[in-house]
């Protein structure tokens, strides 16, 4: 099993981000993992598909995109046109699971599902043959830890 290292730049300081995004292109790193937050899925906000489109320029790792969001459908095109490479979506939220996974893929991206802690691992069991990505939550999505 291969171990890919995926550092999320919700860390970072903003202001420096073109540094941050340098540093982790020389780093061996595979991906970078965009952590997106709506303050309605989660209580926190951080940025949208235009912060991770103006990056894209600067590096070829893979965008890693965490949409920790309540309306996936509404935004998902505009993270795509974005440059995502993989999109994660949240299990749950009250959006056709299949449909959106059927659009992420059909956009030649890889899709994954994400589930809060205390979801049990079992919901997302009949998604795990389709989706290429799993993040099982060990913190309520919208904290670090």
């Amino acid at each position: 099993m291969k171990t890919i290292i995926s550092p999320s730049i919700l860390g970072g300081s903003f202001s420096n981000m073109e540094k941050i995004i340098s540093d982790l292109d020389q780093s061996k790193a595979e991906y970078i993992h965009f952590d997106v937050m709506d303050g309605d899925f989660v209580p926190n906000l951080t940025f949208g598909s235009q912060f991770i489109s103006d990056l894209r320029s600067k590096t070829k790792k893979i965008f890693d995109v965490h949409l920790m969001i309540r309306r996936v459908n509404n935004y998902l095109e505009s993270y795509i046109n974005a440059g995502s490479d993989i999109i994660t979506f949240h299990y749950e939220i009250d959006e056709d699971i299949d449909e959106l996974i059927n659009k992420i893929k059909k956009n030649n991206i890889k899709a994954g599902i994400a589930i809060k802690p205390k979801t049990p691992w079992e919901e997302i069991k009949k998604y795990l043959h389709i989706v290429d990505q799993i993040i099982i939550m060990t913190v309520e999505p919208g904290f670090g830890g």
